[in-house]
């Protein structure tokens, strides 16, 4: 009788497994997370906040999440070649960002590296446009979607869950 209950759970467990891993096969090779946010100031004012990471503590959802994380700045001051690389808890793990690109007032390009809790390279894109007295500013994230990803996006959506902070965002 036990024998047979280990056999149903052990059937039962590989047939989960099965369909967790056939789900995650089908999952798209990339990702793109994007939000976008209406600020009544104009992108000369919005940008420079953006474009300078030391700037980043006083909007940056994430920056609030552990302030006590330890920071270490490089590079450039601001702009193209300005590097930015973070340690802190399991909330925000470890990782560094570089920009690749910055276009002022329109549009910057970041690589992102996280090492902590898993290895990825993703890149963030800020954008913005004027629109009479306020500014659209987009904020994009995208990349690769490794398999570990795919796995985990069968049990938690990444738009959300990345989503939800940046929303907090706004670098005014």
């Amino acid at each position: 009788m036990l024998t047979t209950i280990l056999i149903w759970v052990a059937v039962a467990l590989g047939v989960g497994i099965a369909v967790v891993l056939v789900i995650a096969f089908t999952k798209p090779d990339s990702f793109r997370v994007e939000r976008r946010i209406a600020i009544k100031a104009p992108p000369e004012k919005i940008f420079p906040l953006i474009n300078d990471f030391h700037a980043w503590p006083a909007w940056s959802p994430w920056e609030k999440k552990v302030p006590a994380m330890k920071r270490t700045h490089c590079g450039a001051q601001s702009g193209k070649g300005a590097v930015y690389a973070w340690e802190g808890n399991k909330s925000v793990g470890k990782g560094s960002m570089e920009i690749m690109e910055s276009s002022p007032p329109s549009r910057l390009l970041i690589a992102l590296s996280f090492m902590i809790p898993f290895e990825a390279k993703n890149t963030a894109e800020f954008t913005l446009a004027p629109s009479g007295d306020t500014t659209t500013v987009n904020w994009a994230m995208y990349g690769p979607n490794l398999f570990i990803g795919k796995v985990m996006s069968t049990f938690m959506n990444m738009d959300r869950m990345i989503g939800k902070d940046s929303k907090k965002a706004s670098p005014t």
